[in-house]
């Protein structure tokens, strides 16, 4: 008995060991690699178009990109295009010097999202115009959502009638 215990924890012991060894390796998710304007630049005229590289294929569903300048305007143009492993979108004649943030969202292959930022710098003040403030608008006081009230109407008559069921039928 004992012997047969043995030698069925050393064969769970052994195919454990090859499962572990035999099994895939995880890949890691995407990763940005590259950008264009590099991270940090300092650019004496704004690009016509911002870029992120990243070390894996992208999904074209889904991407954002925009770029914020110091004024907190938005001076993105046009939607977002996914090219392969490369994010882009394309960028307004910019206006006042300063730094200027490109936020990215974007789905990986693999399905995961991946987003990030990064900086670049405006060092002579262009004549550019701005597009909408990048701030979300407030949302109006009365919510403009589903009124709860009748959930919690409704709710209450079910639980009514419910007690008034059960103590009829122990009646």
């Amino acid at each position: 008995m004992i012997r047969s215990l043995r030698l069925a924890l050393v064969a769970a012991v052994a195919a454990s060991v090859v499962a572990m060894a035999s099994a895939p390796v995880a890949s890691a998710h995407a990763a940005r690699i590259a950008s264009d304007p590099a991270e940090n630049a300092a650019l004496a005229a704004g690009p016509q178009r911002v870029t992120a590289t990243f070390n894996e294929q992208m999904q074209p569903e889904f991407a954002a990109m925009t770029v914020v300048g110091p004024d907190g305007n938005l001076w993105s143009s046009g939607d977002p295009q996914v090219a392969g492993a490369v994010l882009s979108v394309g960028v307004r004649p910019l206006g006042p010097s300063g730094s200027y943030t490109v936020n990215y969202r974007v789905t990986s292959a693999d399905g995961h999202p991946v987003s990030g930022s990064w900086t670049f710098r405006l060092t002579v003040s262009a004549t550019g115009t701005p597009g909408p403030s990048a701030a979300k608008p407030a949302e109006p006081s009365g919510g403009g959502g589903i009124p709860v009230w009748p959930f919690l109407v409704a709710g209450a008559v079910i639980i009514g009638c419910g007690i008034l069921w059960t103590a009829r039928r122990r009646t």
